[in-house]
């Protein structure tokens, strides 16, 4: 018995420096946005949906006035939104003829609600560039051209960035960095630009920037209109197709609070962490065994020495993501432990709703 926990031990260890390496990677070779672009000419479209973010929407409007950039044109549709976001849209529309709200409709049969707003964006777009952006996300500086000139320079047929993410309650720090600790110690960025495996693929529908030829040939949101992480597959989607996509992270001029409380951001994960996992939750499960109570195993069965060895690596880790991801590091190695507790939590409410086959966000019924 003790030989077998000997060798899982190692297996242990081994994962954590796989971890260790990952992340070592992703803090190191961060991609830099480079110059302005302000020289770059060309039309960019600016497209968010919105559907009930009236706390939201008008920093995000205000932020994009703020660039005063003649070529952007920002498009807001209203997908079916019970509080004010629509009458906050005109009225801030009516002062900037760059913004132009578009009503919603009903929503066909077979499609989710994001991805069929943002094709019906796309659709009144007439832009060179197509830049999706979610309602919460704050943009600051000249942050829209940098990107575009990035995507220009590099051939990209889609650039993604996983916001600077904003979290102000002990919630939000129990639960939002977990996507940072997923996918900064699973996937080294650098590869999702310079690897044609479809596998290492990442993007966040946050911030999704589009070659507009590109998405108009291929209409990427039509194909993974019923796709709850519709952002995923279509990196990957693109990847087979052979066309080069990139993912940042840690770019300050991008900022984001996805959620405000711990029930909100429990809630919103549910639906999609096993994507981080290859759509598999038992691989997520055993993630989480193993990043939760490895250390256990091999403290037993190789001693304080290499145990407290392991540990420190863990630690190592952690700043490391917490570094890359701009975050605070004194807040999660604090959240270290409630993390992974919210992590199983999600995991096991993400096993509810396979077998309810039946999820609700903002007052939609998903089906899995």
């Amino acid at each position: 018995m003790t030989d077998v926990l000997v060798y899982i031990s190692i297996l242990i260890i081994s994962f954590a420096v796989l971890q260790g390496l990952v992340a070592m990677v992703n803090l190191i070779f961060r991609q830099p946005v480079g110059r302005s672009g302000q020289s770059l000419a060309g039309k960019i479209s600016v497209l968010i949906p919105v559907r009930n973010e009236e706390n939201n929407i008008g920093n995000l409007l205000s932020d994009l006035q703020r660039t005063h950039d003649p070529e952007l044109e920002i498009l807001v549709y209203d997908d079916g939104s019970s509080d004010n976001s629509a009458v906050l849209v005109k009225r801030i529309a009516d002062k900037d003829h760059r913004i132009r709200l578009i009503p919603g409709e009903e929503l066909p049969q077979g499609w989710l609600g994001k991805t069929h707003a943002c094709h019906r964006l796309a659709m009144e777009a007439q832009g060179d560039c197509f830049l999706f952006l979610d309602a919460d996300v704050r943009i600051d500086g000249n942050i829209i051209r940098k990107t575009v000139a990035l995507a220009s320079e590099n051939g990209l047929c889609l650039l993604s960035v996983f916001p600077r993410q904003i979290m102000l309650t002990p919630g939000e720090w129990c639960t939002v960095p977990l996507m940072h600790f997923i996918l900064l110690s699973l996937l080294p960025l650098i590869l999702v630009r310079h690897s044609g495996f479809s596998s290492l693929s990442a993007a966040n529908g946050q911030f999704m920037l589009f070659d507009a030829c590109v998405y108009r040939k291929y209409l990427p949101h039509e194909k993974m209109k019923a796709d709850k992480v519709e952002d995923i597959s279509i990196a990957r989607w693109l990847k087979k197709s052979g066309l080069k996509v990139a993912c940042l992270t840690g770019i300050p001029e991008i900022q984001c609070r996805m959620y405000t409380g711990f029930r909100e951001a429990v809630n919103g994960f549910t639906k999609n962490v096993s994507a981080f996992f290859g759509n598999s939750l038992l691989m997520a499960f055993l993630f989480w065994a193993i990043t939760t109570l490895g250390w256990a195993v091999v403290f037993y069965a190789c001693g304080w020495i290499i145990g407290l060895i392991y540990l420190f690596a863990l630690l190592a880790t952690r700043i490391m993501i917490s570094l890359a991801a701009k975050q605070k590091v004194q807040m999660n190695l604090l959240f270290w432990v409630p993390q992974q507790i919210t992590l199983l939590f999600i995991l096991l409410k993400s096993v509810q709703f396979k077998i309810n086959r039946k999820y609700t966000w903002k007052g939609r019924s998903i089906q899995s």
